[in-house]
């Protein structure tokens, strides 16, 4: 009798910690109670703030470039390959490292207005719910259906997610998906406009947009979320964009049979989500279609201007909200982009101090990138270990870790980093390269 109560003993103190191992594709399948008890949210909501007084003193002026001036990049129009849509891609054989399209150096556009319509609408896209986690996969198979190319997401899934458990996939890896894998180009461009969105709808192209969002309902124990969404119509007098959802569906009544229009979502609140990111987005288009896109987005297409731009945003918006975390966050990103990483280390400090969702790090890597680059190897090490934490599903966290150890003279530490971050993402060249 005493062995056998401690054998309940024992497996009753045994058995959280071995039902957290199971994948958390499957415990999504669980009633919401047990995923709770299964995967709790960390002891904190927001990452680690940063110790002392942050100095934004010089944060708010002019940047400063300290990076290698880019040439404006244009997109060439090209035939299209030889690529017929229907094609099935063997995941084992294809390795999407294209870059995001064919570009050609060109002295940079002139910016000129480009009216839209009123109203406007992308029709014949289908519509995918998302697998568990699987976002950003279902929201490239529903822009790709647009162009007659219908690819299940399990398909887009296997390239773009090494491991059925990778949390996120980034804007330039579904860029490149989209570049390796069918015959239509896709760039990733940073600080867009709802201008952009109007005029690139109306004109026939569809847009990806990436950010935040607090899910609603039965969901909303889990808190800040990264998101895609794929807008498909706007209306200028109601002030309101359509898009298709995911995980929420195409309207207010998620199912299978909701009506097909779009979810609404209304310019204020999907600009607030969306600068969550700073205002990240995906165009996909056809490659003889480049000029079109050279005229629609013009001074844009060049990096050091479009960082250089957001930058000036970030600063502008900043003035009127300076508690925003997330423009605190923009700010970093963009000056990280430009190679200034002194004061992008500083906005990455202040972000942290007003309080950033914990799941912040599963998305968006400026942050680590500066902190290596100003040699703020502890603080690195502090964040990604926070976000690897009961969660090691992240390349990017792994590969910054390594840097920091291998910075530390921590040498087998960081392999290990290093491998973990290739076992993720084979797709993953940083990681594959690292010494």
């Amino acid at each position: 009798m005493l062995a056998l109560a401690l054998l309940v003993v024992t497996a009753a103190w045994q058995a959280p910690a071995l039902l957290q191992k199971i994948p958390g594709r499957q415990i999504a399948r669980l009633p919401v109670a047990v995923q709770q008890w299964l995967v709790p949210p960390p002891a904190s909501d927001i990452l680690p703030t940063p110790v002392g007084q942050v100095d934004i003193s010089q944060l708010l002026l002019a940047a400063t470039v300290s990076a290698t001036p880019s040439a404006t990049v244009m997109v060439e129009p090209v035939p299209p390959t030889a690529v017929p849509t229907n094609t099935t891609v063997d995941p084992s054989t294809a390795v999407p490292t294209i870059p995001p399209a064919t570009l050609t150096p060109t002295p940079p556009p002139t910016a000129t207005p480009i009216p839209w319509p009123a109203t406007a609408r992308l029709n014949n896209i289908q519509h995918h719910f998302q697998d568990w986690n699987n976002c950003g996969p279902a929201t490239i198979s529903m822009a790709l259906s647009y162009f007659g190319i219908y690819r299940p997401q399990a398909e887009t899934a296997r390239l773009l997610k090494g491991n059925p458990e990778d949390r996120n996939v980034s804007p330039d890896e579904m860029a490149a998906y989209v570049n390796a894998q069918t015959e239509l180009q896709a760039i990733f461009r940073a600080n867009g406009h709802l201008d952009d969105l109007r005029r690139l709808i109306s004109s026939g192209f569809p847009v990806i947009i990436e950010l935040g969002i607090n899910p609603p309902g039965e969901y909303r124990w889990m808190g800040w979320y990264g998101h895609y969404l794929l807008v498909v119509a706007y209306d200028d007098d109601k002030e309101l964009f359509w898009v298709y959802d995911s995980w929420f569906g195409t309207s207010e009544t998620p199912g299978e049979n909701a009506n097909r229009d779009g979810r609404e979502v209304s310019y204020a609140q999907l600009d607030r989500q969306w600068r969550e990111f700073n205002r990240n987005y995906i165009l996909l288009f056809r490659p003889e279609d480049g000029l079109t896109i050279n005229h629609l987005l013009a001074r844009q297409l060049d990096d050091e201007q479009m960082w250089t731009d957001a930058v000036t945003r970030a600063q502008t918006e900043l003035q009127a909200e300076p508690q925003d975390a997330f423009l605190w966050f923009n700010l970093g990103t963009s000056l990280t982009a430009l190679g200034d990483y002194e004061r992008a280390a500083v906005a990455f400090d202040q972000a942290r101090a007003i309080g950033l969702p914990w799941r912040m790090l599963w998305y968006q890597f400026g942050l680590y990138e500066a902190y290596y680059q100003v040699g703020r190897y502890q603080q690195l090490l502090l964040l990604a270990e926070t976000t690897l934490q009961n969660r090691p599903y992240f390349e990017e966290s792994f590969y910054y870790q390594g840097l920091a150890l291998a910075a530390l003279g921590r040498n087998a530490e960081a392999e290990r980093s290093f491998r973990q971050a290739a076992a993720l993402n084979v797709n993953y060249i940083p990681a594959i390269a690292a010494p």
